[in-house]
């Protein structure tokens, strides 16, 4: 079916006259003969019911043995032409091939470490390798690959070691290629860093040797496949009932929102969640570094920034898609992370037309969000007072929400709060609600609660009497307040 490539280099074909699967993956046609048994009949992969077991550690000489199963079956194939064939026939193929290449080799396995080795190797030729059990599970959000000997994962909010590996490094290097590849991108000595996704949206970020001494690190931030609401987030503890639905009404009547918090804090989860109550008939344009932003929308531009070429040229930057933004009628813009100059252009965006606009940045307070986004424009070249950048940033930004990773790895909403105005060169804000920590249980997990500050008549108050939400707005500071008393 695949081809053949070369029978002489074939370490089976030395051994014994090819079998018939072998011949059917050669071109030929199978040669009359006692078929051995098959060492085990494969099943189909069962998806292991959350939480997963912890994984079995394997053996070097399970590692052994891999690499020379896959020797061989890569000097029996072309696999040119296996990516021709659809992905499910390619892998039954792969594995009856396996199989008889672990009978002509006499492979003494048990059961399931035959499974395991035919899984492992359809992952290699198919899919991304080792990294296709992590991808597959829900609950994990952060996989974190060292080097091809040690890989991390985050799940419920804490790092573990993972009983995985890699056969060496240049295995790891060519599935950091073939991730980049699929959007058009490139990881290699030249470029060693690259910034991509999955498919499902999931971020990906690859730093190659010589840059990363022990072998390439490989970083992916995973999306969930049921994507997250500020209901589910109030039902997680992240927010309470009435402050999840003031964050709705904030969504819904175009305020200019920054989400402000650290890494693997849930900034991007927040502002998928508020990009739910955008009306239907709204414009939106989202600019990103790597596509992750997932809106249900369906008048939605996805805008992603280009690296450099090879010669070094060609690239467009975040600030250029951001001031592309404003020649293609929005009337939201949407910016994934602002990290750089464009935060001037975003502010305004924000100033002039485009109420709704919403972009997410690293600080670890809203005092501190404010103070980066003027030391973001200030690096940007712009030789303008600080007075008026921050008059700019009074006018353009009405509220900051603050997302934090608590120590026990639980994420938390911590503050929402407005940007009020400027008394003399001073910018003023006030929380309309905070988070306090109260205590710790007996599993180490942190005990607080949502305080409203009892603030009864916000500053967007007129912007949500104008969307017809202010007796929403009313019922929700009303019931926070209540809860305090």
């Amino acid at each position: 079916m695949f081809g053949k490539r070369s029978t002489a280099a074939s370490p089976v074909a030395r051994e014994t006259a090819p079998p018939a699967a072998l011949q059917r993956v050669m071109g030929a046609e199978p040669v009359p003969h006692a078929a051995p048994a098959p060492v085990a009949a494969p099943k189909p992969a069962a998806p292991p019911p959350p939480p997963p077991p912890p994984a079995r550690k394997r053996s070097d000489s399970y590692y052994t043995t891999k690499s020379t199963v896959f020797g061989a079956m890569i000097e029996a194939i072309d696999l040119s032409q296996l990516a021709k064939v659809a992905p499910d026939a390619a892998r039954e193929e792969i594995r009856d091939i396996i199989n008889e290449i672990m009978t002509i080799k006499s492979i003494a396995m048990s059961i399931a470490e035959q499974e395991e080795l035919l899984e492992d190797i359809c992952n290699d030729i198919l899919g991304f390798g080792p990294l296709e059990p992590l991808l597959a599970r829900d609950d994990i959000a952060d996989i974190m690959v060292n080097g091809a000997e040690r890989t991390f994962i985050e799940v419920a909010g804490k790092i573990q070691l993972i009983n995985i590996r890699f056969r060496d490094n240049t295995q790891l290097m060519n599935i950091c290629q073939r991730i980049v590849s699929q959007v058009g991108r490139r990881v290699d000595e030249s470029s060693p860093i690259c910034d991509a996704r999955l498919i499902d949206g999931s971020r990906v970020n690859v730093i190659a040797p010589p840059l990363a001494i022990d072998g390439a690190a490989l970083t992916i931030r995973k999306f969930k496949k049921d994507k997250l609401t500020l209901d589910q987030l109030q039902g997680f503890g992240a927010i309470s009932k009435e402050g999840a639905e003031i964050l709705k009404i904030i969504g819904r009547v175009r305020c200019n929102v920054l989400i402000s918090g650290g890494t693997g804090s849930g900034k991007t989860t927040l502002l998928n969640c508020l990009t739910n109550y955008i009306d239907e008939d709204e414009r939106i344009i989202t600019c990103e570094d790597a596509a992750e932003l997932q809106l249900q929308q369906a008048h939605v531009v996805r805008l992603e920034t280009r690296p450099p070429s090879l010669e070094g040229s060609g690239a467009i930057t975040m600030r250029d898609l951001v001031k592309n933004c404003l020649r293609m009628r929005p009337e939201r813009i949407i910016v994934g992370e602002v990290r750089g100059p464009e935060a001037f252009d975003l502010l305004q965006a924000m100033n002039t037309g485009h109420d709704g606009s919403m972009g997410t940045l690293h600080a670890n307070s809203p005092r501190e969000a404010l103070g980066r986004l003027e030391s973001m424009i200030t690096m940007g070249g712009f030789t303008l007072p600080m007075r008026t950048i921050r008059e700019m940033v009074v006018a353009s930004v009405d509220v900051i929400i603050q997302a934090m990773r608590l120590r026990d790895g639980s994420r938390r909403i911590t503050h929402i709060t407005e940007v009020m105005g400027m008394e003399g060169d001073v910018i003023i804000t006030q929380d309309l609600m905070t988070y306090d920590i109260v205590g710790e249980d007996e599993n180490g997990k942190l005990i607080g609660r949502h305080k409203s500050m009892g603030i009864g008549r916000p500053r967007f108050w007129d912007r949500a009497r104008y969307y017809g939400e202010e007796k929403r707005l009313a019922a929700a500071l009303d019931a926070s307040d209540s809860d305090n008393n």
